[in-house]
């Protein structure tokens, strides 16, 4: 193998093919939808529906998908145990990680055709949701709830967790998250679930491992870091002073730069645009203006824009959230998108084996025990 075909973390090899979603620069599009429209137009159950079964839903199709979810939401009792079991201090995603692989143990669907993997990953998106919820009522010292109809299921997300009916704007922001969090083509997390199944191994597994892979602060937990660092200050003044420092001491801001998009993620403003209402509702100026210092001195001064984790941390924290939650909410809207590149995977499947470049010594004659010198 040349030198010349070596590219670390497979920057810019092309590793397969994808009708699933495509990020380029300036452009992010879901089964040829761009995100603009799918973030103004669409429900997170009509975009999952999208990538899933690769068209929009008509009326029908989505109370269909909705009435679906709904039946599949209740956890086993053997998880709610489970859950009680878990140490209060274990981070979340661990506890996503772990409940997902014994979930697969009660897994309602049978077979692994495409209407079959469909199924299934209607009951993971329901699972996922419902194992971030439960767990952080438990942590509440509170009992988990049972779904209630007729809501969204970003709304059921905030019911399950909090125990109240979420306000409408509050539920359609945390729904606009989840549809600019569902997909983005071949990340980490992504592949991970495509090289697990290209072995033939099942979904859960796949969602699993593709868990695991998030659950690295290079992929996932920006905006954990993101909420932390705003909320270290007490005015706009103060977060200039330390965002020049940390420019010049040339320091990672959480929440800026992207492997693919340079010039800006175009879907940090979708999301920027429709916080600031909800800041200024919430009497919080203070950290808007925060937030607008750190970004425009990382604009001006290193040419680093938001990626959808700097606006999505202050969404969040905006909206009550616990700060451990929001990478498990992260997972809750990938899951769509694993699932959907896994029915992808098997349907054209060629196992993933990629060669490595060799650096270790070049071929030696073993000495037998005695003769090694002490």
């Amino acid at each position: 193998m040349s030198n010349e075909a070596y590219k670390p973390g497979l920057d810019g090899v092309v590793a397969g093919e994808c009708a699933i979603a495509r990020a380029q620069e300036g452009q992010l599009l879901y089964r040829g939808y761009e995100i603009e429209d799918l973030a103004a137009h669409a429900s997170f159950e009509e975009v999952a529906y999208l990538l899933l079964y690769g068209e929009l839903p008509n009326r029908v199709q989505l109370e269909t998908l909705e009435s679906e979810l709904f039946i599949v939401r209740p956890l086993a009792p053997e998880l709610v145990q489970t859950l009680r079991l878990i140490p209060k201090e274990v981070p979340a995603m661990d506890v996503l990680r772990s409940m997902v692989s014994m979930a697969g143990h009660f897994d309602p669907v049978t077979g692994s055709d495409s209407e079959a993997l469909q199924r299934r990953s209607l009951w993971l998106l329901a699972q996922v949701a419902g194992i971030i919820a439960a767990r952080n009522r438990l942590l509440q010292g509170q009992e988990p709830l049972a779904p209630k109809p007729g809501l969204s299921h970003a709304a059921q997300i905030l019911y399950q967790s909090h125990g109240v009916e979420p306000d409408p704007e509050a539920a359609k922001l945390l729904d606009l998250t989840l549809i600019l969090y569902a997909e983005h083509e071949f990340n980490a997390s992504t592949f991970t679930a495509r090289v697990i199944c290209s072995t033939k191994s099942d979904m859960v597994s796949s969602v699993v491992g593709a868990i695991g892979a998030l659950k690295g602060p290079l992929h996932g937990g920006a905006n954990e870091n993101v909420t932390r660092m705003l909320t270290r200050f007490s005015t706009a003044a103060e977060a200039l002073e330390w965002i020049q420092g940390a420019v010049a001491r040339k320091e990672n801001v959480a929440g800026f730069g992207h492997r693919v998009y340079k010039n800006g993620d175009h879907r940090a403003p979708i999301l920027e645009r429709k916080a600031r209402p909800l800041a200024a509702a919430k009497g919080a100026d203070e950290l808007m203006a925060i937030y607008d210092v750190i970004r425009d001195v990382m604009g001006n001064e290193k040419k680093l824009y938001p990626n959808l984790d700097y606006p999505s941390g202050l969404t969040y924290y905006l909206l009550g959230i616990p700060i451990d939650l929001y990478t498990p909410i992260f997972a809750a809207a990938r899951v769509s998108g694993w699932c959907a590149h896994f029915i992808e995977q098997q349907a054209n499947n060629r196992l993933y084996r990629p060669l490595s470049l060799y650096t270790g010594p070049e071929q030696r004659t073993l000495t037998p025990l005695g003769g090694r010198s002490d």
